[in-house]
């Protein structure tokens, strides 16, 4: 008899114990707007001494952020089709641009957007290459039928949590999509069947990258939140989105309220680009984790990094270079002209006005 009750004390200590060291996984996300490439930015990082080039000036200040997260996302919204290099309206830039997103801490690109088809199926096929052979995670395009049904859906998984994501956009501005690539277009029959199949994969949550909206409107037009709504009607937990080249609200409902463990940013704005009117000359990052305690994961602590293009004269070359805005604030914006100090402080400005009363639980990260 005391042999079982010694036994009996043994077994419920060793589950008390396995409650309290069970592990909480968790994975970190950073989501970061469009990726551009104008020509003022190609010549920009052309070194005429080594002709080569290098845009890791661009990524310098924002590159320990980037690297916080587990994976970093960004919309490519350019191609890498080789020479001649351009930029508006028919994209193609270096491959360096590429090479600087890897090594700042960007891992991920999404290429579905108006811009793909700009270089016809050559440059939908190098572009995937480059990226392949960088060993950058990618999905929204495809070199035919074959790739697409194999690598449509992108899974990261670590920590134990399994996330998905799918990439579409809304058109490519009128030009044909050639084959036998293919470009993922935003149809809702496309999108619903790509998220049922999705379920297959056992996800902890699924992610959309979207290309929508209108450019340069700082309120998602009817479309979006039509789009959204079915979207997170069929399963999708966080929607991204991209394509306004200007911020616009974002919302999160965590878990209990509603609908659930949902999150969506209606656009990020500009990451990096040479659009430097009022709006348009910055962008924010948006992070968030994902936490696993047992079979459940919720999104928590969503917050977004404003960040700002400083674009200056450095020895009588243009340089360009994102800047994290409350760096910037606290560095009394420290080395910029008073042109700059004026532009940077409008886009505060007018983001914090903007987000600050449109988000819903999703703050601004200040460091």
């Amino acid at each position: 008899m005391r042999s079982k009750i010694i036994l009996l004390s043994i077994i419920l200590s060793l589950k008390v114990l396995g409650r309290d060291t069970e592990k909480k996984d968790s994975l970190s996300l950073i989501f970061i707007g469009d990726i551009m490439g104008h020509s003022p930015q190609i010549q920009s990082a052309f070194d005429p001494k080594t002709g080569e080039y290098d845009y890791e000036g661009v990524f310098e200040k924002v590159s320990p952020i980037i690297k916080s997260a587990n994976f970093a996302i960004a919309n490519l919204e350019v191609t890498l089709s080789g020479e001649p290099y351009e930029g508006y309206p028919r994209f193609s830039s270096p491959d360096a641009l590429a090479v600087a997103c890897k090594n700042n801490g960007i891992n991920v690109l999404v290429t579905a957007n108006n811009h793909s088809c700009d270089r016809g199926k050559e440059g939908i096929v190098r572009t995937i290459n480059v990226l392949d052979s960088l060993g950058i995670r990618h999905t929204g395009t495809f070199k035919n039928p074959k790739d697409r049904e194999e690598n449509n859906l992108l899974i990261l998984n670590e920590n134990n949590i399994k996330v998905g994501l799918l990439n579409y956009t809304y058109g490519t501005n009128g030009l044909t999509i050639p084959a036998p690539t293919l470009v993922n277009l935003s149809d809702t029959l496309t999108m619903l069947s790509d998220i049922q199949k999705s379920r297959s994969s056992f996800l902890d949550k699924l992610i959309v990258v979207i290309h929508w909206g209108n450019e340069y409107q700082s309120c998602p037009s009817a479309s979006q939140i039509k789009i959204a709504k079915f979207l997170f009607g069929n399963g999708v937990d966080i929607i991204v989105g991209s394509h306004p080249h200007v911020l616009q609200k974002m919302g999160h409902t965590p878990d209990g309220e509603g609908i659930g463990g949902r999150l969506i940013a209606y656009s990020l704005g500009n990451f990096i680009s040479n659009q430097r009117t009022r709006k348009r000359d910055g962008g924010a990052m948006l992070k968030l984790t994902l936490t696993k305690e047992g079979n459940d994961v919720k999104i928590s602590n969503p917050g977004y990094y404003l960040t700002w293009v400083h674009k200056t004269i450095i020895n009588g070359k243009t340089s360009y270079e994102v800047i994290p805005c409350s760096i910037a604030e606290t560095n009394n914006f420290d080395g910029m002209g008073p042109v700059s100090k004026k532009n940077i402080g409008l886009f505060i400005s007018d983001s914090r006005a903007l987000l600050g009363e449109g988000n819903i639980n999703i703050d601004e990260i200040k460091q």
